[in-house]
């Protein structure tokens, strides 16, 4: 993706599978390359970053579903270090959503069966 140019973002323009917005196709594409040149200077180096913002208590054992939280303060110190970088469209709420899938954060309710699996 870091090497799309004009053709490709008109193709995915055109494209009905994806959310068909300019700004989030080009940010994309200038994510990748921002990424690729991070990776470029050290392999891991975008893994070890988002890594390192994980909570020092990953399973928050949120009791309501009103209870977890859409934005923290790791997410929001991830999102800083992120633009800081040259990363765009990546706000606090976006990179708890990461966090949660990528699984530095557990945060299933109490009594929800995944919260007890090891």
């Amino acid at each position: 993706m870091a090497a799309y140019g004009d053709a490709e973002v008109e193709r995915l323009m055109l494209d009905e599978r994806i959310i068909r917005n300019r700004a989030k196709v080009l940010a994309t594409i200038g994510n990748a390359n921002v990424a690729a040149d991070l990776v470029g200077e050290r392999p891991g180096a975008l893994d070890d970053l988002i890594w390192s913002y994980a909570p020092a208590d990953p399973r928050r054992r949120p009791r309501t579903w009103a209870d977890i939280p859409a934005v923290t303060p790791e997410s929001e110190a991830l999102s800083a270090a992120l633009r800081k970088l040259g990363f765009r469209f990546v706000g606090p709420t976006t990179m708890y959503a990461l966090m949660q899938s990528a699984g530095l954060v557990d945060d299933h309710l109490a009594e929800c069966w995944r919260a007890h699996e090891p």
